[in-house]
C-alpha cells in the first residue's frame, strides 16, 4: 500500500475510533484503582538487546515508581509502522512513545491521546523543563506527551589544533575563514609526508539534508534561518532564498572547483568520511560527535595530533540551528487510560523518572555494578556492561543527564569536559526552526519531492553543472511545484496558533 492510501486508510479507521472511544467514554467507567503497585504497559523501541525484565534496574524502577512496569520493545527500524498498527486496531498500552510524524499527527488531532498541557505544572519535575522542549512536540498548540529529550543544539567544530597552530590560524568565525583553514590542510601538506593527500574538510552525500545538514548548520552561523525564515510581512521563506545561505553554496563551489574538498562527496557515506578523518587526513568538520572520541581514535594512529573543539560562530556571535530536542515522545492513549485518575497515575510515573535516584539509575547503572563514584565525578566500571545493561533505558526513558538532577559528573578529559560544555552552552544561541510543529498538508503529501528538487539543484551547483540563473530556474519550478503553497499554508497555521 502507497504512502497516501495508506493515510487515507489510517484516517478512515481514527474516525471510526473516534466515535467507538466517544461512546465508551459515556459509560464513565475506569478500572479501580487500589494502593497496590499501578500496573503501567509501555511501549518503547528497542536499543541493543532486549533486557530480562526482571534485572536489578528494572526492579528498582518499579520499586521506586510503586507501579507493576510491563515493557514491549520494538525494533527501531519496523517502530513506526508497528506503532501505526496497534493505532489503528486500538491495542494500546497506557504509555508509549512516539514520532513526530503525519500519522502520529492525526491521532493526536483525533483525541485518541491526552491532552496534558495544562497538567504539567502540577507535576515538579515535568514542569522544571524548558518550554521549547514542550513547544517542539506541540500540535495545534497542545502537549500530547513527555519529550524523550535530547540536546536542541548539538552542533560543534572539532578541528586538528596541531595543524591551525603550525600555519598561526584560529577556529574559524568568517567564510573567509572557513577557506583558508580548508585550502591550507588541502595544499600545504600539514602532515608534513610530501604528498597532497590531505582535505581541510570533506563532505558526504547527506551534507544538505536533515537536522544534522552541514550546509545549514554553516549557513545558520553566518546569519541565515534555520530551514525557514519568516519576514516582515509575516510570509515564509525557506533556508535556500537567503543571502548568507548562498554565500555559504558559493564557498563550496569555489571548494569543489579548486579541489579543495572531496570530488566524490555526492555519494560518499559518512562512514567512509569517518575513516578519513580518524587516520589523520582531514581536518577541520561540523558534526554533533564528541571531539574526544576523536581525539582517542586518531592518536593511535597520529599520536602526536591534537584536536580541538570549538563553537559554531559568525560574524554576529554564535548561532547554533535548533533540532527538535527529542528523539520522539511518551503519549497516553485515553482507550487504555480512561479517567484523570489514571491519568495522574501514568504522569507521576513519568516525573518520578526525574528524580535524583532514578537519573542515576537511568543514565549510570547501578552503583558499584555499572559504575563508582570518586570525588565530585562518576567513572564506568565496565563500558560493555554499560552498553548491554544501562544503554537501553537510558536512550529510552525520559532524562536530561547531566543537566538535571545529577550532581556527580562524569569523569573526563578536558576534552571532553570542553566539548560537553559547549553543547549544554549552545542553549542559549539557539535559532528555532519555526515551521517545525507548523501543518502543511503539502509538505505531507509531497514534502519528500520538493525537498529533492533542492538538494540535487545545490549538488549541481556546488559541481558546476548549473550557474546561478540555472539555480534560480531550480528554485522556481520548487515554488511552482508546492513550494508556495506549502510556504502558504505554514503562515496559515502559525497565525492561527497566535
Amino acid at each position: 500500500m502507497n504512502k497516501k492510501k495508506w493515510m487515507k486508510t489510517f484516517l478512515t479507521v481514527l474516525a471510526g475510533m473516534m466515535v467507538v472511544t466517544a461512546c465508551g467514554d459515556k459509560s464513565g467507567g475506569s478500572e479501580a484503582l487500589g494502593d497496590g503497585p499501578y500496573p503501567l504497559s509501555m511501549v518503547i523501541n528497542q536499543v541493543g538487546e532486549i533486557p530480562d525484565p526482571k534485572n536489578p534496574i528494572e526492579e528498582k524502577i518499579r520499586e521506586f515508581t510503586n507501579t507493576d512496569l510491563r515493557i514491549q520493545w520494538i525494533p527501531y527500524s519496523a517502530y513506526d509502522e508497528k506503532i501505526n498498527v496497534m493505532i489503528a486496531s486500538n491495542e494500546l498500552p497506557k504509555l508509549m512513545k512516539l514520532n513526530y510524524t503525519p500519522t502520529t499527527i492525526s491521532s493526536l488531532e483525533a483525541d485518541l491521546f491526552w491532552d496534558i498541557t495544562s497538567q504539567l505544572k502540577n507535576y515538579s519535575n515535568l514542569a522544571a523543563q524548558p518550554q521549547q522542549y514542550y513547544d517542539n512536540i506541540s500540535v495545534n498548540g497542545k502537549v500530547y506527551g513527555i519529550p524523550l529529550f535530547r540536546d536542541m543544539g548539538r552542533a560543534i567544530v572539532s578541528y586538528r589544533k596541531d595543524w591551525l597552530d603550525a600555519a598561526g590560524l584560529k577556529e574559524p568565525v568568517t567564510l573567509d575563514d572557513w577557506y583558508e583553514i580548508i585550502r591550507y590542510s588541502t595544499e600545504e601538506d600539514p602532515d608534513g609526508n610530501g604528498k597532497r593527500d590531505t582535505y581541510g574538510m570533506m563532505l558526504d552525500k547527506a551534507y544538505n539534508q536533515g537536522t544534522a545538514s552541514t550546509l545549514t548548520r554553516l549557513a545558520v552561523s553566518q546569519g541565515a534561518p534555520n530551514k525557514w525564515g519568516i519576514d516582515d510581512q509575516g510570509n515564509f521563506y525557506p533556508e535556500f532564498e537567503s543571502g548568507e545561505f548562498f554565500e555559504v553554496m558559493k564557498l563550496f563551489k569555489r571548494l569543489y572547483e579548486e579541489k579543495l574538498i572531496n570530488q566524490d562527496f555526492a555519494v560518499v557515506d559518512s562512514s567512509e568520511l569517518n575513516k578519513v578523518y580518524e587516520s589523520g587526513r582531514a581536518n577541520i568538520r561540523i558534526s554533533g560527535g564528541n571531539g574526544q572520541s576523536l581525539q582517542t581514535k586518531l592518536e593511535k594512529v597520529v599520536p602526536e595530533a591534537v584536536v580541538d573543539v570549538s563553537p559554531l560562530q559568525g560574524p554576529d556571535g554564535i548561532r547554533v540551528p535548533g533540532e527538535s530536542g527529542n528523539t520522539g515522545f511518551l503519549a497516553i492513549p485515553k482507550s487504555t487510560v480512561k479517567s484523570e485518575e489514571e491519568l495522574d497515575k501514568v504522569l507521576t510515573f513519568v516525573d518520578k523518572l526525574l528524580e535524583p535516584e532514578m537519573v542515576y539509575l537511568i543514565n549510570k547503572g547501578i552503583e558499584g555494578v555499572h559504575y563508582e563514584v570518586e570525588g565530585d565525578f562518576t567513572v564506568t566500571i565496565d563500558p560493555d556492561k554499560d552498553v548491554q545493561e544501562v544503554k537501553p533505558y537510558r536512550d529510552s526513558l525520559p532524562q536530561r543527564g547531566e543537566l538535571y538532577n545529577m550532581e556527580k559528573k562524569a569523569k573526563g578529559t578536558d576534552l571532553y569536559s570542553k566539548n560537553k560544555q559547549i553543547v549544554y552552552d549552545n542553549e542559549n544561541y539557539i535559532v528555532p526552526n519555526p515551521a517545525l510543529t507548523l501543518k502543511s498538508d503539502t509538505y505531507n503529501e509531497r514534502g519528500g519531492e520538493l525537498e529533492q528538487i533542492i538538494t540535487d539543484a545545490q549538488t549541481k551547483f556546488i559541481m558546476g553543472q548549473i550557474d546561478e540563473d540555472g539555480w534560480k530556474a531550480e528554485v522556481e519550478r520548487w515554488r511552482k511545484s508546492g513550494g508556495d503553497q506549502m510556504a502558504a499554508e505554514y503562515k496559515e497555521s502559525y497565525e492561527s496558533q497566535k
